[in-house]
């Protein structure tokens, strides 16, 4: 036995040497074999010094403290927690220690020379906060000077305000001296440099800190901040939208951890305050002197802040309060065509992002009547505009219908069911004017949507779109036409035997698509209708096989999907889903089918290039086009467009382009690991399943540390924690099993995250299931897990039968199996020496599995018996005289002169 002083002897050999990690192991374990407590007060001053090596300042104050509670006049304890204080930048306790050490032993110049420099380094810091002072005083100086002509001078204060404003004791530097004030005047000077240092600053002061956020929203005044909002400079209305959206934060989430302290006596309201600035971002939408992007920057806030972030969240009284302050203002903003008068200045996006503020709105209510509200109060706008306005007043219904189409479904299918607004769509597609043209046809195309309209739509709308597609001279129109023809000719889905269309005509629409694509003399705005179309066609196999050996074509949809407009993005995701064949698709239950003929019921059949091998062909060919460079750029993009849905298709085909263990590593190369993080932790749950299931993948293939490198890596685990919730399927849980499993035997801070996790009881939950696959998966996976201090402990808990488990797997048919619980075992016992005393309490089997094992073929099952069997004869006598006594020494005997197995 191993006594706590030799224990402290060994440590103190170690720390001399340089090895103050081992000391500090072999001082914890002293203290675990010691009460006496004037021994115990020495190891932790031991441990102290060790975790000023380790620069663990915290701990190392924890110990030294520790130790001066033992012994108030233990001067290297004092000193050590004073260099640790110094350290935590607690200067005032430090010096309080130091004096203390000088008092006890006068004549030690290391004391006096410590104390002499602490002092001179608190001078140094009351003189920097001095000179802070001045300098915030000096920066707003040369930015309010009207002399001040040097830009270079000013552009360098603006910057060095910024900066200072990004630390808690720089923001409140400023704030204590009346910087607000002075940041006001910054923005009344309506120069757009000043005002960008203003309001960049102001993020600095306002993050995180909600008193600061409600005092700074008071001074300026939500009206002022939503006219900064509505500038016509670009950047300064994104800056005033990024403020805003911090002071939402700051006001709704309340304070974070680090100035909690300072804040818990301020009781603050910021309701009030969070609708009045939301009151003011919907009047903004209708204002008509804003700018188009200010519009915009109030609708992307809007959506941010408004509907709840779950749907756990009981609350949703700010969402229907929005409904009914500015739901028609909203409306404003989707009906707007540009162009005609009375109409917004708006952006290619406005619209885009209307529809989805309106379909978050609608997806955030709870209940039938609330729903009810939402539709009445659509319909009653949309009536507005219909009745007595003449045509100005029906383009505006109708281009309502459509905005509500492309959000709320739900919404728009009610509007177009008031009377006169079908026909009116039907008419206006005749019309001369372009510009009355183009939204008619828009509206029929996201109308054909729904197989109930679409029939209607058949009858009445396929030879008008077919004369608008044929005779129209405009690109613009005849695009639109096409695609509402794409849309009407694949309402069969995939389904092969449901034909539209002559044979040959989607073949012909398709071509056309690709061509129009290809066109860059065409504008992006027109282009993505191209996309649109071949998100309905590529429905149909022989589309989807001419479209992957159009190589041009591919490249001309991945950089419209890298392009500013958003509204491709989902268009661009459904064409790939289509091409990968990655949606959902359950194969028919043969007996149904039987009846289904019996009964002359129609039975869906599959294209015959939808066979797997087709479909492995073409991941390969949008593989070697560049599709994951765009994926990537489609997620990273901050687009009010990338919806949760457009998420959820973008993680399918990820999971697609991972199936085949050869692609993965392309994959990962070009940033697939990087995009399919976010993927996993935001969206449907079905889009996150799909990209944690794709992380499992790459994981299990690869090296986790070359594909997720740094910090991402930590990211990986909770997605992949994930695929073990027991309503994930069986081959989710063993990708989810396997990967983690590669994790666990990296490092201790990957082990310590996936406890951290709470899947260790998940891991054990799986080890009696029975797919045997799943069944090893988690046996393997807790055998690397096994490595970690509070794993082993848990095989020692009472009344656990883990540790029963692994000795019984050990003896089980399967190989695999036994070789992962008998590695568990021969990492137990040498990791943890207590576990050896308890194997044979466990089972009365222990002893002919053990046996068994250094019996076995497998040259690998008898090096984990032999290490099983060496802990325990090292651990305790008694066990290693029950092992002795039996046939275990014969055995030993036998395999130590085998020469075949060093």
């Amino acid at each position: 036995q191993v006594t706590s002083g030799q224990l402290r002897e060994q440590g103190n050999a170690l720390f001399q040497a340089g090895d103050h990690a081992a000391a500090l192991a072999a001082y914890t374990q002293a203290l675990s074999l010691c009460d006496a407590e004037p021994e115990r007060a020495v190891l932790h001053r031991n441990r102290a010094a060790c975790y000023l090596k380790l620069e663990d300042y915290a701990k190392a104050e924890a110990d030294a403290s520790k130790a001066i509670g033992a012994n108030g006049r233990d001067v290297k304890a004092l000193f050590r927690r004073s260099q640790a204080l110094q350290k935590l930048g607690r200067l005032d306790q430090a010096v309080s220690d130091l004096q203390r050490c000088v008092s006890l032993e006068p004549k030690n110049k290391a004391f006096q020379e410590a104390l002499r420099a602490l002092g001179s380094s608190m001078h140094e810091k009351m003189k920097t906060m001095s000179c802070t002072d001045s300098k915030v005083e000096q920066m707003f100086q040369i930015l309010l000077d009207p002399q001040e002509k040097d830009a270079d001078k000013k552009q360098k204060a603006a910057q060095n305000l910024i900066v200072l404003a990004r630390e808690e004791a720089g923001a409140e530097k400023i704030f204590q001296s009346d910087g607000v004030q002075l940041l006001m005047q910054l923005l009344d000077t309506a120069q757009p440099d000043l005002m960008l240092a203003a309001l960049r600053t102001l993020v600095g002061l306002c993050s995180g800190h909600r008193s600061r956020a409600a005092a700074i929203l008071a001074k300026l005044g939500a009206p002022c901040l939503a006219a900064v909002l509505g500038v016509e400079h670009e950047q300064v209305s994104l800056a005033a939208c990024n403020l805003l959206h911090v002071m939402f934060e700051s006001l709704k989430e309340g304070l974070q951890k680090d100035f909690r302290g300072k804040e818990d006596a301020v009781v603050l309201d910021s309701s009030k305050d969070l609708r009045l600035l939301i009151k003011h971002l919907l009047e903004l939408l209708a204002l008509e002197g804003a700018s188009a992007h200010g519009r915009d920057n109030a609708l992307n806030l809007l959506i941010k802040v408004v509907p709840r972030k779950s749907p756990k969240e009981a609350d949703n009284s700010l969402s229907l309060w929005v409904i009914d302050q500015g739901l028609k203002k909203i409306l404003e903003v989707g009906s707007s065509v540009c162009g005609t008068p009375g109409s917004l200045p708006v952006t290619k996006n406005s619209r885009m992002n209307a529809s989805v503020l309106l379909s978050k709105l609608y997806d955030d209510l709870k209940c039938d009547a609330e729903r009810e509200n939402f539709h009445h109060l659509c319909e009653d706008y949309v009536r507005s505009w219909f009745e007595g306005h003449e045509l100005a007043g029906k383009l505006r219904a109708i281009q309502t219908a459509s905005c509500l189409l492309q959000g709320p479904a739900e919404a728009g299918n009610r509007v177009l069911e008031l009377g006169g607004i079908m026909e009116s769509v039907l008419s206006l597609c005749a019309s001369v004017s372009e510009s009355h043209q183009l939204v008619a046809v828009e509206a029929l195309i996201h109308a054909a949507d729904k197989a109930k309209r679409a029939s209607f739509i058949t009858t009445n709308g396929v030879n008008l779109l077919k004369e608008i597609y044929k005779h129209s001279e405009r690109d613009s129109i005849r695009i639109r036409a096409l695609v509402g023809l794409c849309k009407l000719g694949s309402a069969g889905g995939t389904d092969f035997s449901m034909k539209q269309f002559a044979e040959g005509s989607t073949m012909k629409l398709a071509k056309q698509c690709r061509k129009w694509l290809c066109n860059e003399t065409i504008d992006v705005g027109t282009r993505r209708w191209a996309v649109e179309g071949l998100a309905y066609l590529t429905f149909d196999a022989d589309v989807k096989e001419e479209f992957v050996e159009d190589k041009a074509a591919m490249q001309a949809m991945f950089q419209l999907a890298k392009s500013e407009d958003s509204s491709v993005l989902y268009a661009v995701a459904s064409t790939l889903v289509n091409c990968t064949n990655s949606y959902d698709h359950e194969e028919p239950d043969p007996q149904m089918v039987e009846l289904a003929k019996y009964a002359k019921q129609h039975i869906p059949e599959q294209h015959p290039k939808d066979k797997p091998d087709f479909v492995k062909r073409r991941v390969r060919k949008l593989l070697a086009a560049g599709v994951v460079s765009a994926l990537s750029c489609m997620v990273k993009s901050e687009n009010l467009a990338l919806t949760n849905s457009c998420r959820e298709l973008i993680s399918r085909v990820f999971l697609a382009l991972v199936a085949e263990a050869e692609d993965r590593g392309g994959v990962v190369a070009q940033g697939g690991g990087k995009a399919l993080i976010p993927l996993s932790l935001e969206g449907t749950e079905v889009g996150q399943t799909k990209a944690a299931q794709a992380l499992a993948k790459i994981t299990i293939t690869s090296n986790p540390e070359m594909a997720f490198p740094g910090e991402r890596i930590y990211e990986v685990v909770r997605p992949l924690v994930s695929l073990l919730h027991l309503q994930r399927t069986g081959l989710e849980n063993f990708e989810g099993l396997m990967a983690l499993t590669n994790l666990a035997g990296i490092s201790e801070r990957l082990r310590q995250k996936i406890l951290k996790e709470k899947a260790v009881p998940m891991i054990e939950g799986y080890m009696f299931e029975e797919h045997e696959l799943i069944r090893l998966a988690a046996t393997e996976c807790m055998c690397n897990m096994a490595m970690s201090k509070e794993v082993q402990e848990l095989f020692l808990a009472e009344g656990s039968d883990r540790l029963k488990l692994m000795v019984l797997y050990s003896g089980e048919e399967d190989e695999r199996l036994r070789r992962a619980a008998s590695g568990t075992l021969a990492m137990l016992t040498s990791l943890h020496p207590p576990i050896c005393k308890r194997i044979p309490q466990v089972t009365v089997h222990w002893l002919e599995i053990l046996q068994a094992l250094l019996l076995s073929p497998s040259a690998e099952l008898q090096q984990r018996g032999a290490v099983v069997v060496m802990n325990m004869v090292a651990a305790d006598q008694e066990v290693a005289e029950q092992l002795m006594a039996s046939e275990m020494l014969e055995i030993l005997l036998v395999l130590a002169k085998d020469q075949d197995k060093p």
